[in-house]
């Protein structure tokens, strides 16, 4: 049983929250969705239940998404999706109040930060520690960190894209950037709705942006029947659309991504940048997923390009791991790239 020393990593993730409970591996991946009454503000439902909410509720009740682009836009209902993740990984236990470590973007404000520790410690936990998003994400996809040797983590979330090179346990540079998931969801919406006159919903996007979407020409071409309203007539509609019109509709967010990427190498001491095109770079996240975007960055960057072996679970993993070698880090003094913070309660 867990006893007193119940350790809790949380990848909060502007799309998806996951949970990795020490010695237990990840146990809950659910979207970081609320649903709640508009006038009383009451919680309906909190993740996979909330999402199916989502464009679909009638108008006194909306489903929120409490973290935008990384950060908490709605602190009152993050700490309350917290406390139920929190309580329902726990199980039986969760009156045990338990340690927890937290990945947060690679530059967010004091501010934010606060914002974090304090939804964390109302929602149960008896001491918090923050950790860097690509740190984490480094970690849980198994990269040593510990050594004085360049390695370079390209995480795409929902809300951001973290860019770091890791040596020493600490970024040595590092990105944040807004372009994420999402957007990639957004851009095609828009697009579809430009050319082929169109109106789909998020949920479309996305479902798009899985099965056929692509950063990098697809051979063969691949297409799907989507259905949405026109914006001629304002009835249902079903068209086709093929992987050469997602190539255009995502070129915008997929460039900034790499650009971004580029620059955090142009800012690389050049030991570290020589390590790191002998290694290559490593992409965690959902957004890493998107068909042919390690094959866009390889051919633009000309360094080999390498997805995670998991790379939804990367930062969660990595937190978890975090968490049990930091009784270590602190004793050595490396990794000044977790931050310990919170009190014991």
């Amino acid at each position: 049983m867990f006893g007193m020393g119940l350790d809790i990593g949380i990848d909060l993730g502007t799309a998806t929250v996951l949970v990795y409970i020490k010695g237990k591996s990840i146990v809950l991946t659910e979207p970081s969705v609320v649903a709640i009454e508009r006038d009383s503000k009451k919680v309906l439902s909190v993740g996979e239940d909330a999402r199916r909410m989502i464009g679909r509720t009638p108008g006194n009740i909306v489903a929120i998404r409490p973290i935008r682009e990384g950060v908490i836009s709605d602190y009152e209902i993050t700490e309350k999706m917290l406390k139920y993740f929190i309580s329902k990984s726990c199980g039986s236990r969760s009156f045990v109040r338990p340690r927890v470590m937290v990945a947060i973007p690679a530059k967010v404000t004091g501010v934010e930060r606060r914002a974090v520790i304090e939804a964390a410690q109302q929602a149960g936990a008896r001491k918090v520690y923050l950790i860097e998003q690509p740190i984490a994400a480094a970690i849980g996809a198994g990269m040593d960190i510990s050594k004085p040797s360049g390695n370079m983590v390209v995480d795409i979330g929902g809300g951001t894209t973290d860019i770091a090179v890791i040596s020493l346990g600490g970024s040595v540079v590092s990105a944040s950037l807004k372009v994420a998931g999402d957007d990639f969801d957004e851009a095609i919406i828009q697009y579809i709705k430009k050319k082929r006159s169109l109106m789909i919903g998020e949920r479309t996007a996305e479902e798009i942006k899985k099965t056929i979407g692509c950063a990098y020409p697809q051979e063969p071409s691949k297409s799907m029947d989507i259905r949405g309203r026109s914006l001629i007539t304002g009835l249902p509609q079903n068209i086709t659309i093929n992987s050469g019109e997602t190539l255009e509709a995502l070129r915008e967010p997929v460039n900034q991504i790499v650009e971004s990427v580029h620059n955090v190498l142009e800012k690389t001491p050049p030991e570290l940048a020589s390590d790191i095109s002998t290694k290559g770079i490593i992409m965690t996240g959902g957004g890493s997923l998107l068909n042919g975007l390690d094959r866009l960055m390889e051919k633009t960057l000309m360094i080999p390009v390498f997805i995670a072996e998991n790379p939804i679970s990367c930062v969660a993993l990595g937190t978890g791991r975090a968490l049990e070698t930091l009784d270590a880090i602190n004793r050595n003094g490396v990794g000044a790239s977790v931050i310990i913070t919170g009190e014991e309660a």
